[in-house]
Formats: C-alpha cells, structure tokens, sequence
C-alpha cells in the first residue's frame, strides 16, 4: 500500500508540475475515494505534504523576487487566525471531534473542488473583467481589506478541505490586481500557502489527525514527479490541459458532495 500511495504522490505531483493547481485539489479526494483514508487524515496529511512541497516553490519565487510579501502578509493576516479558529470550532463542537465531522468535511472538499474548477476554466475572464472594472481605479486600502478577507476565507477552506489555496487564491488575487504580473501573482500565492497549510496541517496533528507513514509515502513520489511535471510542462498547451483538469475536479466535486 506504501508503494500504492507513492505512484499517487508522483501521478499528483506531476499535474502540479504541469499545471500549477495545489496538490490538495486532487490528493485529497484521490486519498478519500481511492483509497478509502478518513476524510479527516486525509485532509491533515495532505496539508503537511502541501506545506513541504510548496516550500521549495516558495525558495525559488523568492530567489526570482516574484513574490509580493506584502500581499502575502495581508493573506496570512486572514488566513492564519481563520484557520486556528475553524479547527478549535470543528474539534470542540463537532460531535466526535475532528473524526466526527467526516461527512462536513466532505461536502466542503465537494464545493471546494467545484470553485476551484470554475476558477480554473474563467481565470482569465476574471482578470480581464476586473482590469477593465478596477484596473484605473485602484484603492490601495479598500483592497488591503479585501485581500485580508480573502485570506479569512481561504483559511476556512483549507483547514477543513485542503483545497482552496492553489487556484482559488490565485484567482481571487487576479481579480485584486489585475495589473500585477501572472507570475509575480503565483509566486506571492504559494508563498501564502506555505504558512497557512503547515498552521492548518499542524492544527490537525494536535487533533489526531495526521499519518505520517503516508505522508512520507507521498512525499517520496512528489517530489520527483513535480521536477518532471515542470519540466515537460511547455510541451503542453495550457489550453488542453485545465478544461480536462476543470472536468475531473467537477466529477470528483459532485462525487464527494453526493456521496
């Protein structure tokens, strides 16, 4: 099974690769209904993993200096305090805790999965209505508030799901700045994530809700099929690749909403 789950670590870490979706977007639900894990473990597992895979990622933005700290400090200044609370909520009032809020869990992956599908398919959409809406107009403090929402309700999402802070945030960040570069965006969005899932993912260890002979497994198979996604990824149209991505997300959404 060990070698199970890293086959899965490497088939997910090479989408990443290619098309710079979060992990959590595809591992958790593949962990769920593939391979049976409890919704919680999975969703706690998977933080720890995005944590130390993004982690690299954020070296090498950082390196480039396509990273706007200050955007990534206005997201963590939301997402941090909002994903303590959620998991203290969920692990105090749930019943049966943590474990006991399984099928919640579920179904916020489902909605997740299906937001961040519609996110994938009108990304460019979005940034181009917001540049001709706000792209003249800009309000530095309105949306520093803003941008601190949006890291409220990215840590929400990602506390229980593990899903939202890949193209969720990027996509919620086209639409605040949409003069800012592309790259200069993705590079300040994982450099969010980072913190905000090792404090969510930390918070589900306190709870129990950790494997770490699986989060080893998956690591193990990540971390070379990430260099290989990156690698082949100009090999491929963008434009092939998200609406079958978008696709499978829906599926799987729905899946886990109904389940």
């Amino acid at each position: 099974m060990e070698f199970a789950y890293t086959i899965a670590g490497f088939a997910v870490g090479a989408i990443v690769g290619l098309t710079g979706v979060g992990g959590g977007s595809l591992m958790t639900p593949l962990l769920v209904l593939l391979f049976g894990i409890h919704p919680s473990v999975a969703v706690g597992t998977d933080l720890l993993y995005a944590a130390i895979t993004k982690t690299g990622g954020t070296l090498a933005h950082g390196l480039k200096g396509t990273v706007d700290w200050k955007i990534t400090r206005l997201l963590a200044a939301g997402s941090l305090p909002a994903a303590v609370l959620t998991l203290v909520l969920v692990g105090r009032f749930a019943p049966g805790g943590i474990d006991g809020a399984a099928s919640l869990i579920k179904v916020a992956l489902g909605f997740a999965l299906l937001l961040t599908a519609v996110a994938l398919i009108f990304r460019k959409h979005i940034q181009a209505f917001a540049l001709a809406r706000f792209g003249g107009t800009s309000n530095p403090a309105r949306t520093a508030r803003l941008t601190v929402l949006t890291g409220a309700v990215l840590g929400v999402l990602v506390s229980i799901s593990s899903v939202g802070a890949g193209a969720l945030g990027v996509t919620a960040l086209f639409f605040l700045y949409p003069t800012m570069p592309a790259l200069r965006i993705v590079g300040s969005d994982i450099a969010h994530a980072v913190p905000l899932t090792a404090v969510a993912g930390l918070g589900h260890w306190f709870l129990g809700s950790i494997d770490w002979l699986l989060l080893g497994s998956l690591l193990v198979g990540s971390l070379p099929g990430i260099w290989l996604g990156t690698h082949i990824s100009t090999r491929i149209p963008d434009r092939v690749l998200r609406p079958i991505l978008a696709t499978m997300l829906v599926l799987v959404g729905a899946k886990l909403i109904s389940h």
